[in-house]
């Protein structure tokens, strides 16, 4: 079994990182939340620290080997374990871990469902389950002491434009905490161009969902 991974990164984006490790190239899944600061280090050596499985092809006729890499230990530990919850296999997943496994793990620390749903594919009922089946399980993946609330881990560009929105969505009556997770997901999926109106709109969306 492959546990760590160290090359050259080759490219990264799209949910695939591509690590030379010289005559061989491997293609590594990688969660959502790592693309932008795998993309930045492109041409350096890295260290991901892996899981293999077997992906079933072709209504299960055949089963691909993959690897999945992460950035920590303490990351692969916490994939693992959200993805012993009933609905939830690797892929989406890595859909879904969007943003620092952290923030997850205090939403689940919080009982927090609502937030939950602002993750990628993540619905209500999935959300209920994630806190059901993983609440007082993820004491060991929460940031240090003083950071227990997902309001203080939601980690927003310095973007006037950004404010702006968060402003609009609490006069709309959600809470700063949904607000800023809403319009720091939006953000991460429109282009740089985007401009108030369109951001506040996709938030507007998550928190609906």
């Amino acid at each position: 079994m492959y546990t760590r991974l160290t090359g050259i990164l080759e490219e990264a984006g799209e949910g695939v990182a591509v690590v030379s490790t010289g005559a061989i190239a491997y293609e590594v899944l990688i969660p959502a939340c790592d693309e932008a600061k795998l993309a930045t280090m492109i041409g350096s050596e890295v260290t991901l620290h892996t899981l293999h499985y077997l992906e079933a092809q072709g209504q299960g006729a055949t089963m691909l080997p993959r690897l999945i890499g992460f950035a920590s230990r303490r990351d692969r530990a916490f994939f693992r374990l959200f993805t012993t919850v009933k609905g939830i296999g690797y892929r989406k997943a890595l859909r879904a871990l969007a943003v620092p496994f952290a923030d997850v793990a205090v939403a689940i620390h919080n009982k927090d469902a609502a937030a939950l749903c602002l993750l990628r594919e993540v619905g209500k009922r999935t959300a209920e389950t994630i806190v059901a089946e993983l609440h007082g399980k993820v004491d060991d993946f929460l940031p240090p002491a003083g950071a227990t609330r997902a309001d203080t881990v939601v980690v927003l560009p310095a973007d006037k434009i950004v404010d702006d929105a968060v402003a609009v969505l609490m006069q709309l009556g959600e809470s700063r905490q949904r607000a800023e997770t809403a319009v720091a997901r939006a953000h991460r999926d429109l282009p740089p161009e985007a401009g108030t109106d369109e951001l506040v709109t996709a938030a507007l969306q998550l928190v609906a969902t």
